[in-house]
């Protein structure tokens, strides 16, 4: 059991989305709180209830929970469900015969996102903590939003600076490129309030950052780039095995489906590519959930191949403990991704680090797509069509059988750089800075 140790810095990680959650997601704060720990924090993470991953998100994976940090202590606060929940079963009597009343009471109390009636619960958790023994930081990851206002509160409260980790955007829909929320929305009055009297703020990649930068200028010297990576400790696949000359080839996809990226024109440049002598027998293996949340599964399953597609099979979700065997046992890694300067993913990290060819099916505008550009192992798409996903596949094959153990140690010392831990370094460093000043700098508003 965690217990506090005086003289060391004191972290409060607000992270709703945390182990045992399987979303995306969760391997950043993850990350965040186990580094910290290393590096002598006493750290405490705010999170949700396990029951929430059951009913609400219908998402999760246990082996999660052996991969947090022994020294970092996890507190669930309820988050309340009434407003969430799908099955009937567990309507109360106001939702059950008052639809619409429930439904404009829950409306109203939406300040900040769907998730705001868990901020109350986060708050007074992080003060009594906070009585107890200070904290030097506040560290709120988002989304939800909520977390966000609850670093503030804290803030306001308190003192103890906070700071703001943008895994998504919270005003701007980062697929379209549009506004997330209608004009007028609550949401573009209290974004600027949290932001203006954080003490940093984090994002994703660069194309995030710019983005806000332009809409809040007067806040961009507190603005950073902390990219996802990967987790060495959770992903031990950097052995060369080239693929044996005598039977075909395996693709292979590992991670989120989702409606968000349309599959479609790649399974046709599949099809074109089954007739290449580089791709005679190939397989493309599919291993991952459909949708982010087990609850939106069925309106997602456009990104499976359908039944016209040859030598194509989904096997299904892989615990976060099995990635590493999946991984060794493919060819060649399909990396499928949405065409957004916004849009980054923790698959570009983990293929990288798995030494192994990938073929990248996205346009240059895809910031996901930004680390693998000096990736010596990678065949991309001239344009989205059907026939240049055909000529990266068979330049993928090519790699496949050609790479040799110095190409692969090439590939490996590329995707070093992106090492979780690596990537975290200067932002603790940061985060010591922000905490030893305690107060935010003159002329925040």
């Amino acid at each position: 059991m965690p217990t506090d140790r005086p003289g060391r810095p004191r972290l409060l990680l607000i992270a709703a989305f945390y182990p045992p959650s399987r979303a995306s997601g969760v391997f950043r704060p993850l990350a965040m709180g186990n580094y910290f720990a290393e590096r002598g924090w006493d750290v405490t993470v705010i999170t949700v209830q396990e029951e929430f991953f059951d009913r609400v998100t219908a998402s999760r994976d246990d082996s999660l929970l052996t991969a947090i940090h022994p020294d970092v202590e996890v507190v669930r606060v309820p988050m309340p469900i009434q407003h969430l929940e799908r099955d009937l079963r567990h309507f109360g009597p106001l939702r059950a015969n008052f639809p619409r009343l429930h439904r404009k009471i829950y409306r109203h109390l939406q300040v900040f996102d769907r998730y705001s009636p868990w901020l109350p619960g986060v708050v007074a958790e992080g003060l009594r903590r906070h009585v107890r023994r200070r904290f030097d930081l506040v560290l709120a990851t988002g989304n939800p939003w909520t977390s966000f206002a609850a670093a503030a509160a804290l803030h306001h409260a308190t003192g103890v600076p906070y700071v703001l980790d943008y895994r998504d955007s919270w005003t701007l829909n980062q697929f379209t490129q549009q506004p997330a929320f209608p004009a007028g929305h609550t949401a573009y009055t209290w974004e600027p309030r949290v932001l203006s009297r954080a003490a940093a703020i984090s994002f994703v990649n660069k194309g995030m950052l710019d983005w806000h930068a332009r809409r809040y200028p007067h806040l961009a010297d507190r603005m950073m780039v902390l990219e996802n990576g990967f987790d060495a400790d959770l992903l031990a696949v950097d052995t060369y095995r080239p693929p044996a000359p005598d039977r075909p080839l395996r693709f292979g996809y590992l991670g989120t489906l989702t409606d968000q990226y349309d599959n479609r024109i790649f399974w046709q440049g599949w099809k074109l590519a089954q007739m290449e002598p580089e791709l005679a027998g190939a397989t493309a293996d599919i291993y991952g959930h459909v949708g982010f949340f087990g609850v939106a599964a069925a309106s997602q399953a456009r990104g499976l191949p359908d039944a016209s597609v040859p030598r194509a099979v989904y096997h299904g979700p892989v615990a976060k403990q099995d990635v590493a065997a999946t991984y060794r046992d493919l060819d060649v890694l399909l990396f499928l991704v949405p065409d957004s300067p916004y849009v980054t993913s923790g698959k570009t990290y983990e293929y990288m680090a798995t030494g192994k060819p990938i073929v990248a099916v996205h346009t240059p505008e895809s910031a996901a797509g930004e680390p693998l550009r000096d990736y010596p192992l990678r065949a991309t798409v001239a344009e989205m069509t059907p026939e240049a996903v055909r000529d990266a596949l068979v330049e993928g094959a090519r790699l496949a059988r050609a790479a040799t153990r110095a190409d692969h140690v090439t590939a490996l010392a590329h995707a070093r750089r992106y090492d979780r831990r690596t990537l975290l370094a200067p932002f603790e460093e940061r985060m010591q800075a922000t905490r030893r000043s305690g107060h935010v700098r003159k002329g925040a508003r």
